[in-house]
């Protein structure tokens, strides 16, 4: 299976062509995970308003329609009981919510299988852009011709995409869907699922000649080199650093521990003006 689909302009021609992710495009459709989680969307999609009287709510009933004995009939203790005719409903529905508890996992697995199973049948188109200054029924309905699309259509839009939202809300076979909304149930339902280069899942893989990829290689080979002469350039600067650094160190005295500076004669420990000790003070210090 090619993955290999034609980008499309507006008027229907070919301006290139886009390499669909297989992760997203490519995949087995799991049918039963599929299964699940449409279900599951469809069961949350229920409003569950539904709603009954139990013998509780209905109106009347509060008197015991006949005593108790003596009548031969079985005893009733209220008219509104669910065996009465207006009586209220027993175990009826009430308002509840459906919405089941899908992981997220399942879910981002169902939609990938939905639309592999959609570019397994060739029902995946990418157009290049919606390039309408104004919106327009009319240019959106020839865009749709001009592209040969038929059926059930799904236009997958970005939010800043208005000019194609309007041009195209007013078509009964078009549905419209945000990038960021897209499911499995909305993938199934369409026959065709219409993409533009913007809103592509997975990104977009657009084909490059022989010659483009020559030039890539040789800027990524002139960048290489680049980084290789400034890492040189580090490098010398290092080493004259380095350089400059030993021949200040071999020109410093050897000694660098200055002498303890001798007492001065004008004071200090040991200097004329210290004070004179006596014989006694003299023979106590020995």
């Amino acid at each position: 299976m090619s993955l290999t689909v034609d980008r499309r302009s507006v008027s229907g021609e070919t301006v290139g062509s886009i390499h669909l992710d297989e992760a997203v495009f490519g995949i087995t459709p799991n049918v039963p995970v599929l299964h699940q989680v449409v279900t599951a969307q469809l069961a949350a999609a229920r409003s569950g308003t539904q709603s009954t009287k139990t013998r509780a709510e209905v109106s009347g009933g509060g008197k015991k329609p006949f005593k108790q004995k003596g009548t031969g009939r079985a005893r009733q203790g209220s008219e509104r009981a669910p065996h009465f005719t207006g009586g209220g409903i027993a175990l009826g529905p009430k308002p509840r919510s459906y919405r089941q508890k899908t992981p997220r996992k399942m879910v981002q697995l169902a939609l990938r299988s939905a639309l592999s199973d959609r570019a397994s049948e060739g029902r995946i188109m990418v157009v290049d852009e919606w390039s309408w200054a104004e919106p327009s029924t009319k240019a959106a309905k020839s865009a749709l011709a001009a592209l040969g699309l038929s059926g059930r259509i799904l236009v997958v839009l970005g939010r800043d995409q208005e000019e194609a939202y309007k041009s195209f809300r007013n078509l009964d076979e078009v549905q419209l869907i945000l990038q960021g909304e897209l499911n499995a149930y909305d993938v199934l339902c369409n026959d065709w699922i219409v993409f533009t280069a913007a809103t592509l899942p997975g990104g977009s893989g657009e084909s490059t000649t022989d010659t483009d990829t020559v030039t890539e290689s040789a800027t990524d080979t002139d960048t290489v080199t680049a980084s290789a002469t400034d890492t040189d350039t580090v490098t010398e600067s290092a080493t004259d650093s380095d350089t400059a650094a030993a021949a200040a160190a071999s020109e410093a005295p050897v000694g660098d521990s200055e002498e303890p500076a001798a007492a001065s004669d004008d004071g200090g420990p040991g200097g004329a003006d210290a004070p004179e000790l006596d014989e006694s003070d003299e023979e106590a210090a020995e």
